[in-house]
């Protein structure tokens, strides 16, 4: 389990495609205190680190996680959203985020308002009526509030701090996004379907 709250910026030093695809991403987390086997969240998707060195970690992605991310877009030099588990008595900032992606979103309009950046999404179809104003969504593995929805689309507004400690100070129109719907509003909508 994850909070959305990125506590760190990772970088894409080198991938593998060995049946699976091998990532290596240089991370600045003392390594010496992760495990093997732990899972961070790297981009928003929950990842088994499986090798360690002094700066950076190993995970291996399945062809699955790949189809159903935008990790297939990952290349050499890539920046990526780094948060570790959630440990107990841990503060919870964000949301109940569990690094179980549901789809990519697209960006589709970026804007400048003051100090801030106004983003529009599009959500795929399935997934956009979970998504709801002042809900929340984690999007490449950060905790946000939705401002707007009209149909698919989606709008979130970005201040200066979180786009100076995470990748969203990069966003450009055409991106694809890791969404991951708010597990409440999962349930909520079951619950809906069985009466």
């Amino acid at each position: 389990m994850f909070t959305g709250i990125v506590t760190d910026i990772g970088t894409v030093t080198e991938l593998d495609q060995q049946g699976d695809l091998r990532a290596r991403i240089r991370t600045g987390y003392e390594t010496a205190g992760i495990d093997i086997g732990a899972s961070i969240a790297s981009d928003g998707v929950c990842l088994t680190v499986i090798a360690l060195g002094d700066d950076w970690y190993d995970v291996q992605i399945s062809a699955e996680t790949v189809s159903k991310t935008n990790l297939s877009t990952w290349r050499i030099g890539k920046r990526v959203n780094l948060e570790r588990a959630l440990k107990v008595g841990d503060e919870l900032g964000g949301h109940i985020v569990s690094g179980h992606v549901d789809g990519v979103a697209e960006v589709v309009a970026v804007a400048d308002e003051g100090d801030s950046t106004r983003v529009a999404l599009r959500a795929p179809s399935e997934l956009a009526r979970f998504i709801a104003p002042k809900g929340s969504v984690a999007l490449n593995g950060t905790s946000l509030t939705v401002n707007d929805v009209d149909g698919c689309n989606f709008g979130i507004n970005f201040i200066p701090h979180t786009k100076e400690v995470t990748t969203w100070g990069d966003v450009a129109v055409g991106d694809r996004v890791n969404l991951e719907i708010d597990t409440l509003a999962r349930y909520v909508a079951r619950l809906g379907e069985m009466t």
